[in-house]
């Protein structure tokens, strides 16, 4: 949480003291597994920057990982049902292996030999196991004059045994795998000539390429082919050097493998060639900066004589390029291509931008190749940010610019939606590289201009032109997409997913253009949207929103001068076709009015302190339409109430220039063609804020005092029964109240109340972390969310006795409680797909060449912004207080309501309450099996299926069913038994049917065996006390005293034991109900199910269970009969003895000496292991005088020490 939010912001000794603490927990033995998975992961992000930590500072033993590994990967129980892992435990462990790498002692790798060599019997499965070990494990990066205790212990003897094998054995992939990672940490200091051939001819097999007329049979699961992306680390590495060998081979490599890549060629084998296309220059760029921008740090630099030169990228560019270029039109589509060439122009556009430009142009002229013109365009945008800085290399680059925005023009196009998208994201990607200033005047002044400059100069006056015919283009393709057009009347008056994604596409892509353009083109620009939106009116569904976007946009860019255009005109249409009382009653408005509104509703949603010199205006046209009795109007005037209320009271960016400072200044001072591809400053980003003025915060309160007010004591007194209203009246107060709470939410201070005390026994303070986001709460005024949220209360319980099937109003009433219990200025759903396109455009656009960060000055406020909105959603391990209970409980009560719209709404909002509070599923389990009781008489059907849907949980959140915990799972399992002999339960139901078989199915994929023991070793609190003592920072904290260490023991002892206690009621429980008379059979088998989930391998089952699974051995349905046996070979495991075992000396046996050096096969020392047909033991003495060994593998290799 911390490191989420400020990244590693502590000192170095705290950081060392931090992961030897973790790592001491990490390794407890008898840890419970999804413990042992958070550590894992804390630990990984705390080493995920090795840079950070040097040798000198950090050291960790290896031994513990490897028998934590040996233990949860190769168990001896968990095939036998005595242990459940997650599926993700594999890979964490993995992860947190390599994390530690580089960390493990001088001597590991000798000790790691001895422990290992002894597995490699290629005759056996244990090989696998030895080199999947060998490749985790070997620390490759340790420095040169620790390379004899290092790869030069197993580096002849591995590749000696990569070279021998020929049958692409499993395991050989791992080789590869660890040679590639060696070859990458140690440039320069192995000879990989000799193998070169080898490698590339190994390299060239194993990606299956059919050859000939008749069809290689290649085997349908690749297993065993290589992973191309480290065979890409191999090559990458091996490149450069003396003698220039591997660029001849990997130009011979793509000889023979390029006529593969033409586009009409297609097969199985193609994701692989694409793949390879793709990493290799990603590859070169990060090994040149590594070479050639990377801070200087602890590891081994590479030498000089083997860095790579410019001739070597040089030619690796010119190796790669005609494949790539096949590769654009493939059958898989041109992302590969575009992402290889994005790598290979930042090495030389001279060579990749070109013939990129020459397939680009005759694409935009024909009309009748779309998928031609989409490959090259999105190609064009990888390459975007080299063409346009020009550089060294290619100084004519920025040239091609204006012409290719031109040509760009006529792909905005209603009829093919494709072609429209990659239009879109194309002339966006250029303008918000290129300020679009028009710079021809500069040519009279200055004479200092390079050739380049001066053509730029006079081709900029085409930008005005430019932006004007983009425009024509856009309501252009906004008229013929009006609903009329588009459909008949009968259908869908929502707009289709495809129109929505137009609309993005075409407001961002506007808005950009606004943004980097200059005040003269602005001007021209917003005089004609002006004048587009004012002389049309609009239906408000699908052309409406497109309008009105363009209209927000403009209004985002320069706030003040548009609303001067914009406000006045709408607030007088408005106000005059609301003169008349009438119009108050219409049932279908005026289009007119409509639009006006919908136009002015969006056009708030910019800087506030702007809003504020209209605020007369907007309370007027508020005081008109939003009691307005047409449903549409009033939806829009909700809008604009919480637009206003948005904009005065939230914490954002007001400008997204690529220049700070914008382009206003006279050409004299200032020279935009110098800020071409120019990317933002991350110590100078001068973000402009909008942070909320007093003036602001009070003309917030005032639309709350005038709007939300009245319709408050409105529906209290509604919900007393002093007051008659319509349902059409409810719905529309409820509506007014919604929005003012997601338009003010963030000057809302949270809800108050109690603490639910008694939840659970701590001994740490279970407070709260509260953060500040800038936010002064006001509390002198009313704090409208205590009062919405009373209000809210008492009109749920009115509806719900008195007209509960007013379903539309239970809507809203669900939306307002999700809002008062979370939200603070912004929605997670919202902020979670900031993120991820966020991650897309910085991919698209990045510079990996020179790195450190280097990216559009909009892209990193955006990811300011961000931050910031991460921050206003930390609501993690918030307090459960008596307020926030009631709410829940409400939300509970209608999640097992009559309506199923209105069930699965509440138990959407009920799943997200129940993951914000501590430990509040202690306090609601309780009442949730309540419904499930069999002697409860007064449960119906739907509230029994409400129920059970609360226990069962959405895909991502909380499972109540199945939470990690003895006191939960204690509870819920045998009431979902016992609930079989409910009154409201029918099997012939199907839907219930299916969520019994869900619940039963959710909960064995979910389990996890859970801890009985939870002592914590010496060695752990010996690592705490240090980190309690670290002397940065300082704090005021005294160590704990030897009293409070005693009493947490003691606590500790009492939990393992109550944990135990839980353990075995649980288990008598689960019999008792499978015992009960007339329990029908279904629950019977779930029951069974959850029993064989309790099998262990640190307790025996208890007796009567074991009975139980005996007798079910030969059950009358199969479905037990399979659990029994599985379960009854579990159970023989756990009651198993343990073998004798007796220490022997092979040598003295054999009678033969130690060998000086490994030799693999028969030797004289492990003869005696061998089958020998004449002297089989058939005697009582020889029998009993025969030594045996029962691994096979033993002694193939080397003898374990």
């Amino acid at each position: 949480m911390y490191i989420r939010l400020y990244g590693r912001k502590f000192s170095r000794e705290d950081h060392v003291l931090f992961i030897k603490l973790l790592y001491e927990l990490v390794t407890i033995p008898r840890l419970e597994i999804s413990m042992m998975q958070g550590f894992a992961r804390l630990l990984i992000n705390l080493l995920k920057k090795k840079e950070l930590l040097s040798r000198d500072d950090l050291e960790l033993p290896w031994r513990p990982l490897y028998e934590m590994l040996e233990r949860i990967l190769y168990s001896k129980t968990e095939h036998l049902g005595l242990n459940w892992f997650p599926n993700s435990v594999e890979s964490v462990l993995k992860t947190l292996v390599k994390s530690c790498r580089p960390y493990f002692p001088e001597d590991a790798t000798g000790e790691m030999l001895d422990e290992w060599r002894p597995l490699m019997c290629p005759f056996d499965v244990t090989m696998q196991k030895a080199i999947t070990y060998f490749e985790l494990f070997l620390p490759t990066t340790l420095p040169p004059e620790l390379h004899h205790k290092g790869f030069r212990l197993w580096f002849d003897e591995f590749i000696g045994l990569w070279v021998s094998v020929q049958n692409l054995p499993q395991w050989e992939g791992h080789l590869v795998n660890l040679f590639a990672r060696l070859a990458t940490d140690n440039i320069g200091y192995i000879d990989w000539d000799p193998y070169v051939p080898k490698i590339f001819t190994r390299i060239l097999r194993s990606l299956n390429l059919p050859v000939g007329s008749n069809q290689v049979v290649v085997p349908r699961f690749l297993t065993n082919a290589y992973d191309v992306g480290h065979a890409v680390m191999w090559i990458t590495a091996m490149m450069g050097g003396p003698s220039k060998l591997v660029q001849k081979h990997l130009s011979g490599l793509f000889n023979s493998i390029a006529s593969f890549y033409h586009p009409s060629n297609n097969g199985r084998w193609l994701n692989k060639l694409m793949k390879l296309l793709q990493r290799l220059p990603s590859g070169v760029v990060r090994r040149l900066h590594r070479e050639r921008y990377k801070k200087v740090t602890w590891l081994t630099p590479v030498p000089e004589s083997h860095k790579l030169t410019d001739q070597d990228v040089t030619d690796f560019v010119q190796c790669i390029i005609q494949p790539v270029l096949l590769a654009m039109f493939s059958k898989t589509g041109s992302l590969e291509a575009a992402q290889a060439l994005q790598n290979l122009a930042l090495m030389r556009p001279e060579l990749v931008i070109p013939p990129v430009l020459e397939r680009t142009y005759p694409a935009l002229e024909t009309l009748t190749e779309p998928h031609q013109l989409t490959a090259t365009l999105s190609c064009v945008i990888g390459v975007a940010r080299s063409l346009v800085s020009g550089g060294r290399w290619f100084p004519e680059g920025p040239t091609h610019m204006l012409p290719l925005l031109m040509r760009a023009l006529p792909g905005v196009d209603p009829n093919d939606f494709s072609k429209c998208m990659i239009t879109f994201q194309f002339i966006a990607t250029f303008s918000t590289l290129v300020p679009l200033v028009d710079c021809s005047s500069v040519l009279q002044e200055r004479d200092d201009l390079s050739e380049v400059e001066r053509e730029l100069c006079s081709a900029s006056a085409e930008f005005e032109d430019f932006v004007l015919q983009f425009m024509d283009r856009c309501f252009g393709l906004i008229e013929s997409s009006t609903l009329e057009q588009t459909r008949e009347e009968t259908e869908t008056e929502k707009m289709t997913h495809l129109e929505s994604l137009v609309e993005l596409g075409l407001s961002s892509t506007f808005s950009t253009i606004l943004t980097q353009c200059s005040k003269d083109i602005f001007k021209v620009a917003l005089e004609k949207v002006f004048n587009f939106a004012v002389s049309n009116i609009f239906e408000t569904r699908v052309a409406g929103r497109m309008v009105a976007d363009m209209c927000r946009a403009a209004v985002k860019c320069r706030p003040e001068e548009s609303l001067k255009l914009f406000v006045p005109h709408c607030c007088n249409v408005i106000t005059h076709l609301t003169v008349n009382d009438d119009v108050l009653h219409d049932e279908e408005l005026d289009k007119e009015l409509l639009w006006n509104l919908q136009l002015l509703s969006e056009i708030t949603r910019v800087d506030g302190k702007q809003l504020l010199v209209y605020r007369e205006q907007f309370g007027k046209i508020l005081q008109r339409t939003l009691h307005l009795n047409c449903k549409q109007g009033y939806i829009l005037s909700c809008n604009l109430l919480h637009h206003l209320l948005r904009s005065a009271t939230l914490i954002y960016p007001t400008e997204y220039c690529s220049v700070p400072g914008g382009f206003d200044k006279p050409l004299s001072e200032y020279f935009p063609i110098k800020d071409w591809g120019k990317p933002g400053d991350l110590w100078n980003l001068d973000i402009q804020w909008h942070v909320p003025s007093s003036e602001e915060i009070n003309f917030a309160f005032y639309l709350l005092d005038t709007f939300l007010q009245p319709e408050l004591t409105r529906l209290e007194l509604y919900a007393l029964g002093e007051l008659e209203m319509s349902r059409d009246d409810v719905q529309q107060s409820l509506a007014i109240v919604h929005n003012c709470l997601i338009g003010s939410g963030n000057i809302l201070p949270p809800l108050k109340g109690e603490r639910v005390a008694h939840l659970v026994p701590s001994l740490v303070s279970l407070e709260e972390t509260k953060l500040y986001t800038g936010v002064d709460y006001d509390f002198s005024r009313e704090n409208y969310r205590e009062t919405i949220a009373r209000v809210t209360r008492k009109l749920l319980r009115y509806i719900l006795d008195h007209s509960e099937d007013d379903t539309k109003s239970l809507f809203l009433i669900i939306k307002i409680i999700s809002d008062v219990l979370q939200f603070q200025g912004s929605h997670k759903h919202e902020f979670d797909s900031r993120w991820k396109s966020f991650n897309l455009v910085k991919k698209s656009m990045e510079n990996r060449l020179q790195g450190k960060k280097q990216h559009i000055r909009a892209l990193l406020i955006d990811r300011v912004m961000l931050q910031h909105e991460l921050r206003t959603l930390t609501m993690e391990g918030c307090e459960y207080k008596t307020s926030h209970q009631e709410m829940i409980r409400d939300l509970l009560c209608l999640s097992t309501s009559s309506y199923g719209q209105v069930r699965s709404k509440a138990q959407q909002a009920f799943f997200t309450a129940l993951g914000t509070y501590n430990f509040c599923c202690r306090d609601i389990i309780p009442l949730v099996l309540e419904f499930l009781r069999p002697d409860r008489q007064d449960v119906t059907q739907k509230q029994f299926k409400g129920a059970l849907y609360c226990l069962l949980g959405n895909h991502s959140g909380v499972c109540l069913a199945n939470l990690h915990d003895w006191d939960c799972i204690a509870q819920t399992w045998p009431a979902i038994v016992s609930s079989g002999l409910s009154k409201a339960m029918s099997l012939e139901k199907p839907s219930i049917v299916r969520l019994f078989d869900d619940l039963a199915e959710k909960i064995h994929r979910q389990y996890e065996t859970i801890g009985l023991d939870f002592a914590v070793p010496e060695k752990c609190m010996e690592a705490a006390v240090l980190l309690q003592k670290s002397a940065h920072p300082e704090s005021d904290f005294t160590g704990l005293g030897s009293e409070e260490i005693q009493l947490g023991i003691q606590r500790q002892k009492e939990k393992s034991a109550e944990a135990l206690r839980n353990y075995e009621n649980l288990v008598n429980m689960l019999l008792d109900c499978v015992e009960q008379r007339n329990l029908p059979w279904k629950f019977e088998h779930i029951s069974i199910g959850f029993l064989s989930l309790l099998l262990r391998d640190d307790r025996p089952l208890p007796a009567r269970a074991i009975r139980f699974f005996v007798q079910c051995l030969n059950h009358d349905a199969i479905v037990v009969r399979k659990v029994a046996i599985s379960a009854v070979a579990g159970i023989l495991k756990q009651l198993k003895r343990t073998h004798k075992k007796v220490p022997i000396c092979p040598y003295e046996i054999s009678g033969s000496p130690k060998p000086s050096r490994i030799q693999a096969g028969d030797r004289p020392d492990n003869q005696w292991l061998h089958y020998n047909s004449q002297s089989l033991p058939k005697t009582k003495e020889a029998w009993e005088s025969c030594c045996f060994v029962e691994k096979t593998h033993w002694g193939y290799y080397t003898w374990p020490q």
